[in-house]
Formats: structure tokens, C-alpha cells, sequence
């Protein structure tokens, strides 16, 4: 069902100088930051090889990166995502096996502009698990 792994999202306080780690230290290809208005946060890619990390700053006290950030105050990683053929397939069969989609159960559009959704932690090994669609 799962693909390839798209992105890894770390929850940062302060964006810009998390992505001056990656890009000035690290040496790697930065994005811009982007507003992501319907999920609270801002974004910024790194751009791997094989993969990407996003990096997640909180729009506000209502954002759900910042009641991460509020229980673990040094950021960390938040999610995995992995990509699906179908999400609509791999939603009604994750449900069927007792997964439990979070918000509505309905795909959303994700920073890349691909629907994407959110499934429990607790029902993946205390991962919080994104589905983008390919």
C-alpha cells in the first residue's frame, strides 16, 4: 500500500535558523519558507537525494506544531509521510483494519498541493503517519 517515503517533518520555534543548519552547515538545498495556512504552520523543505525534510514553525498559539513544541520544547521529529497510489483506497482500507484517520477522514491538500491526510499515532507505533497521494 505505502510507497516511497516523501518527506520526514521536524517541528521547529524558529524556521529560518533550523533551515541556516541544514543549508549553512549542512550544505544542503533550502526552500523558501511557505505559509500553510489550512494547517497552521510554515514550511520549509531540504531537499535530499532520496527524501525530504520539512521543517514545521507553528502560525500561531493555535497551531498543532505549537502544542508539540509546548510538550517538547526543543522541536523534534512530528511525522513521516509516505506516499500512496490512491488515498481514498488506502484510507478505506486503513479504516477497515481499524486505523483511525484524523480531522474528517478527508484528504486535505498538503504543502506539495497533493491531498494528503493524517492517521493516529497510536495505531502506528507512536508515529504520527501522513498519506500524500503520488
Amino acid at each position: 500500500m505505502i510507497g516511497r517515503l516523501n518527506h520526514v517533518a521536524i517541528a521547529v520555534r524558529d524556521i529560518a535558523k533550523a533551515a541556516a543548519v541544514y543549508r549553512d552547515t549542512l550544505g544542503a538545498d533550502v526552500s523558501e519558507k511557505v505559509a500553510q495556512p489550512d494547517h497552521g504552520v510554515f514550511t520549509v523543505f531540504i531537499n535530499l537525494p532520496n527524501t525530504k525534510i520539512e521543517l514545521l514553525e507553528p502560525m500561531g498559539e493555535g497551531s498543532p506544531i505549537a502544542k508539540f513544541l509546548d510538550k517538547n520544547p526543543d522541536g523534534g521529529i512530528h511525522h513521516v509521510c509516505y506516499e500512496v497510489d490512491d488515498i481514498i483506497a488506502a484510507r478505506d482500507t486503513l479504516k477497515k483494519q481499524g486505523a483511525r484517520v484524523l480531522g474528517d477522514g478527508e484528504p486535505k491538500i498538503g504543502a506539495h498541493g497533493k491531498p494528503v491526510m493524517f492517521l493516529h499515532p497510536k495505531d502506528f507505533c507512536g508515529t504520527l503517519v501522513e498519506l500524500e497521494q503520488a
